[in-house]
């Protein structure tokens, strides 16, 4: 019974589209809208330019200038600084996709890389101060928002600080991948930026959909309804806060929804780790706890300032 509890699931799931088609479809259309809109536009460059700069060199590069303050702060391997810095300039999931090369090209070891899928995997500037500020119609509190992301990203990345310094990773593997010429690297990374933006535009336009027709069926207040829809997706939960005013309680609850990113985020990261030995486990955590710590953080910051 408990190994078909998924295909029960879906039946129903499934069940559910059919008899409420109108609110599926008309949720996929935003769903669509998100992704021409913000997420084509915002992902598919950066996978490009974080995919060449992995192939060109860059761990390395980042190790060099980065990797002795990281080290001492999150006590992670110098190459762990590109999923950090990634992770808080590139958005969903770029965070995850770059700790997942850095594992691939045996530069940190699975622990490592199951805690640095915790802290390092966020929402980008370009998502906080642009859809989130705009919700507000405040630039500030766009600020604000991303402000207490990246704190609450540093707090998760404290807490789940290991006791003792990490071990220096094992030299790469024979046969993985080191720096290669642009002309031979670009093809390659364009071809996976393309599957993995696209990966993303699809869960996203399925689980609009599915909210489609769970918000169709609900009265709730806008608070109530962004953390609902924000539970499932993101775009959609900060959407749900449109015409809010910029209050302590409404934008903390965009910051914990910001911070836990939606079960969508997390169908993605389990996308670009699917072909490593990475637990998403971690994540969930992470994710969990650096949305109730930036609502926090947002909370007394904004009984403050607004």
């Amino acid at each position: 019974m408990k190994k078909d509890l998924p295909l029960f699931i879906t039946l129903g799931l499934f069940a559910a589209l059919v008899a409420f088609s109108s609110q599926a479809a008309q949720g996929a259309r935003e769903g669509l809208a998100v992704c021409a809109r913000a997420l084509v536009p915002s992902l598919l460059p950066f996978f490009v330019l974080s995919g060449l700069m992995s192939a060109l060199g860059l761990p390395d590069l980042l190790g060099g200038l980065f990797g002795g303050a990281m080290e001492k702060l999150f006590r992670i391997s110098p190459a762990g600084s590109q999923a950090f810095i990634l992770g808080l300039t590139g958005g969903y999931p770029l965070g995850a996709a770059a700790v997942a090369d850095l594992r691939r090209q045996g530069l940190v070891e699975r622990n490592e890389a199951e805690r640095l899928v915790a802290f390092c995997n966020n929402s980008g500037p370009a998502f906080i101060l642009g859809a989130a500020g705009g919700v507000f119609q405040s630039p500030r509190a766009g600020l604000l928002l991303y402000v207490s992301h990246v704190l609450a990203a540093v707090a998760v990345g404290l807490i789940l600080r290991p006791r003792k310094a990490v071990s220096r990773p094992a030299p790469p593997r024979a046969g993985a991948a080191a720096p290669i010429s642009f002309g031979k690297a670009l093809p390659a990374v364009m071809a996976k930026a393309v599957s993995s933006t696209m990966t993303v535009c699809g869960y996203v336009v399925l689980f609009s959909a599915l909210l489609g027709v769970l918000t169709a069926r609900l009265a709730l207040p806008p608070a109530a309804m962004a953390l609902v829809t924000g539970f499932f997706e993101l775009g959609g939960g900060i959407a749900a806060l449109a015409g809010t005013p910029p209050w302590p309680i409404s934008l903390a609850a965009a910051s914990l929804i910001l911070g836990w990113g939606g079960l969508s985020v997390h169908c993605q990261t389990m996308g670009v780790l699917a072909d490593t030995d990475i637990s998403c486990a971690r994540h969930l955590a992470g994710r969990a706890l650096g949305g109730v710590i930036a609502a926090i953080f947002t909370y007394l910051a904004a009984a403050a300032l607004f």
